[in-house]
Parts: structure tokens; C-alpha cells; sequence
């Protein structure tokens, strides 16, 4: 199974920290953001890893090479422009390949076993669904939430009540079919048509997970990495 971790965006809310270091490569806890990323999918055995980047995109392929320091296989998709969620992943499907994949969004911190992803590749390779996404509880910068998930395990973007995407989820290549290359284009708007034709399922992840999109954010994650080791 491959996996992308998304890591073109500008980090506008960390600036200063991002005016030359782009976001990814913040230190937490002795080692950059993105480093904990490719551990944990190395660990789980998912060795195939694409990474889209623009902002000082060149840092992060300087950083991180080839990956064989972190046990997996990186290959990069730059991008002169971010090109918003599903306009990087569209671009980076020739890397993808054809069978379901991982993505993980750069600048979260999450204790989801990203193992499962296996079984949910084979599910959706089994179903008309076209993605997995996980959940977790509204944090208080966003307390309206994104999407619903309904008893069935389906999602819903119109659910009474409402939980906020972690950025993580499995992906069906056909969901970004309609996706133009190289284009801006909102992963949100492709969600929300699919789950009004039932075709997105997804699970509630209730333990630890952060955005970590500011400083006081960045500092909170360090505190406590820091106080667990």
C-alpha cells in the first residue's frame, strides 16, 4: 500500500516559524513534524510514501532524501503552487498507482494506528465506495465540525450532528477521476457530492489528535511529546 502525506501548504498561521522552514519541517520533540509521520507508517510497514510540496519544497527533498533514513521510499510531487488537497492529490495519481491509498495531511499530530489502512484498502476495493475518512470530536477552533457520521458508518455532510475530518483518510483513485493535473482543487466539494450518493464511509478516532496549525498549537504537541518520553 502506498501512502501520500500532503505538505505543500504555506503555514501562514505558524509565520514567522514558516518564513524559511517550510511547515513539515518544524522541530517537536527533537526531530521535524513530518519525521514522525514516516516512522509510524515505516513501523505499520507502509514503505512507499509520495510527498507533494511547494513552499520551499526544495528543504523538504534536501531534508528527507530518498527516504532510506526512515526506512520507506519517498517520491515528491512539487507543485510551483499549492494546488489545495484534491488538486495535489490528482497530480500525484501517476505515483499513487491504481489501488487505494493512504493520505495524511503534514501538519497533524495523531495516535491512529495507520496499520488499519490495509483492511480499509481492501474494503474499498471491494465496495463502490470511494473513500475512508476518520473522525475525531470538534476541537474548540472549530466547534461547527465537517461531516456526520451516521450509524451505518456511512458520511453525511448534512448529519444533525457533526464531527471535524483529521485529515487522514483512504482514497479510491476514481474519486479524483473528474480532478484536472496541475489545477487548484478542494478536496471538500468531491466529498461532500460522493457521501450525497452514499459512497464515503469513515470511523470516530476518540483519543489523541491536534491540528497543529500555530505556534501555541506547536508548543502544546512538544510539551507533550516531551512529557511522555
Amino acid at each position: 500500500m502506498r501512502a501520500m502525506i500532503l505538505a505543500a501548504g504555506r503555514g501562514e498561521r505558524m509565520r514567522p516559524l514558516t518564513d524559511h522552514l517550510p511547515k513539515p519541517l518544524l522541530p517537536v520533540a527533537g526531530k521535524p513534524l513530518i519525521v514522525w509521520h514516516l516512522e509510524r507508517l515505516a513501523a505499520t510497514g507502509i514503505t512507499e510514501i509520495v510527498i507533494n510540496h511547494a513552499w520551499l519544497g526544495q528543504r523538504i527533498e534536501q531534508t528527507l532524501g530518498d527516504g532510506a533514513a526512515f526506512g520507506v521510499r519517498i517520491q515528491y510531487s512539487p507543485e510551483p503552487v499549492a494546488l489545495e488537497t484534491a488538486g495535489g492529490i490528482a497530480t500525484a495519481l501517476p505515483l499513487l498507482g491504481t489501488d487505494p491509498f493512504l493520505v495524511i495531511n503534514g501538519d497533524i499530530w495523531c495516535d491512529w494506528n495507520p496499520a488499519h489502512a490495509l483492511a480499509i484498502a481492501e474494503q474499498l476495493k471491494q465496495t463502490d465506495h470511494l473513500a475512508w475518512l476518520l473522525l475525531v470530536n470538534n476541537p474548540e477552533h472549530h466547534p461547527q465540525g465537517d461531516f456526520g457520521l451516521l450509524k451505518d458508518g456511512h458520511l453525511s455532510a448534512q448529519a444533525s450532528t457533526l464531527n471535524t475530518f483529521s485529515g487522514i483518510g483512504v482514497y479510491n483513485p476514481t474519486l479524483f477521476a473528474k480532478t484536472t493535473p496541475g489545477q487548484p482543487a478542494k478536496l471538500a466539494p468531491l466529498l461532500r457530492s460522493a457521501m450525497a450518493e452514499r459512497r464515503i464511509i469513515g470511523a470516530l478516532h476518540k483519543s489523541f489528535w491536534l491540528d497543529v496549525g500555530t505556534p501555541e498549537r506547536l508548543a502544546a504537541l512538544e510539551y507533550k511529546l516531551e512529557k511522555q518520553n
